[in-house]
């Protein structure tokens, strides 16, 4: 019953999921934007990855959700680049040509911040990945679509980042340097004031 009411606010949820894997089911980016515990995460990536897989290149990139992800209620929207597939689980209200879009957005983004993304970028910069994704889609609702404006803001955040890195490192530098500091203080006040016996 307590998932009876969670599905009951799923009304207002536009994306369910946002699923990357590779070409062999990895997952390299899980988001879901409904409650699932850990095992029905992985089997909603198992079941995606096999429904979506088996698709040849020359169909359509969307179809109907899974049995896990919501059946006929929900849409699989998805893009495969290379050695990744980009999946957004969605109400089937939704337009899935609007879906592809964003997918697009995404994607163009995380190539303009990694020049040239790879799956490594993903596994190897989870944070900023997941920081470009929240600022496209948060809590299932499509924030901006605009990728100069999402660039915008992670450009902000990078120098932000650099400022708060080059002040902390300077304040390291100051402690590091603070003991030999103190041992030359205590070796010339050591030679300028002689011991009396």
């Amino acid at each position: 019953s307590e998932r009876a009411c969670a599905d009951n606010s799923l009304t207002t949820i536009m994306i369910k999921g946002i699923l990357v894997f590779n070409n062999h089911g990895k997952p390299r980016l899980v988001k879901f934007f409904t409650h699932y515990n850990e095992d029905e995460q992985q089997q909603i990536v198992r079941e995606t990855f096999h429904l979506v897989s088996k698709r040849d290149d020359n169909v359509c990139n969307f179809l109907e959700g899974g049995t896990l992800i919501g059946g006929s209620d929900f849409r699989i929207v998805y893009r495969h680049y290379a050695t990744l597939y980009f999946v957004f689980c969605v109400d089937s209200s939704e337009s899935e040509l609007g879906i592809l879009d964003l997918i697009q957005v995404f994607v163009e983004t995380l190539d303009k911040c990694f020049e040239n993304v790879c799956e490594l970028d993903l596994i190897f910069h989870v944070d900023k990945v997941h920081y470009i994704l929240q600022e496209i889609v948060m809590g299932g609702m499509v924030l901006e679509t605009n990728m100069s404006e999402v660039l915008t803001h992670i450009d902000a955040q990078t120098k932000l980042e650099k400022t708060e890195t080059s002040a902390s490192s300077i304040v390291k530098a100051g402690m590091a340097s603070a003991p030999s500091r103190a041992v030359a203080a205590m070796n010339t006040l050591k030679q300028s004031t002689p011991f009396k016996r």
